[in-house]
């Protein structure tokens, strides 16, 4: 049974009942932050990237990864951020390294409801693919939200309007002068002509489901969906 914790809402003080969700770790198991039911909650009144993740250790295998900090919807509109066991410390930025295994357990998504569910898919999805130490990129695109691991540019765009050539050939050439590879993640797909840019300049192009599953769009996604890849 996972933790559950009595929550207050700083704002309103309705009470809450709170069971932070479970992620796969790369080994398969399920990993979910420790909650400190003696910790304070707090308003969510903006977001920066070193507070939305924490560091979490697999019971099973050891290894140590970045994870959504939990947080809930309270009904009269404030978003709470529960208190993590003290073990914890916040993801930093640092060295990437990739770590493709060859054998990976079945991809366990996020459902999307939000912009921030998008982006926390998308970190997850990459994570599985190998990258570690994801972080917020350093550059801000066009639109959207960037990611970025060693060696990898990631652009995700949570909005309802499908990307452009521009939004690729922007990511492919930021990508260009960090010496990156790049992956582009969309919620409404892509127009027909950034599909033709994408495959000539082989950008990995997915679209990202409300299950918070990516779905490869082109060739190119399916060769760093592939473990082989």
């Amino acid at each position: 049974m996972p933790q559950s914790v009595s929550v207050r809402c700083p704002a309103c003080r309705r009470e809450h009942q709170y069971a932070a969700p479970a992620y796969p770790c790369a080994c398969g198991a399920p990993v979910a932050p420790p909650l400190d039911p003696r910790g304070t909650p707090t308003a969510v009144t903006h977001r920066t990237w070193a507070e939305e993740w924490v560091t979490v250790q697999c019971a099973s295998c050891g290894r140590s990864d970045q994870w959504p900090h939990p947080e809930l919807g309270c009904a009269c509109g404030t978003v709470v951020r529960i208190a993590v066991a003290g073990t914890l410390s916040p993801a930093r930025p640092g060295t990437q390294v990739l770590d493709t295994p060859r054998r990976r357990a079945p991809f366990q998504p996020v459902t999307i409801r939000t912009a921030r569910d998008a982006v926390t898919a998308a970190a997850l999805y990459l994570r599985w693919l190998g990258y570690r130490e994801i972080r917020r990129a350093d550059q801000r695109p066009p639109h959207g939200i960037g990611l970025a691991a060693r060696g990898l540019l990631a652009q995700v765009d949570p909005t309802v309007r499908p990307a452009g050539v521009r939004d690729v050939e922007c990511l492919w050439l930021t990508a260009m002068t960090e010496s990156s590879d790049c992956v582009y993640f969309s919620l409404a797909g892509y127009a027909p002509e950034a599909r033709v840019r994408a495959d000539a300049l082989r950008v990995p192009l997915f679209v990202l489901d409300l299950t918070g599953t990516p779905k490869p769009v082109n060739d190119h996604a399916e060769a760093l969906e592939s473990p082989a890849g």
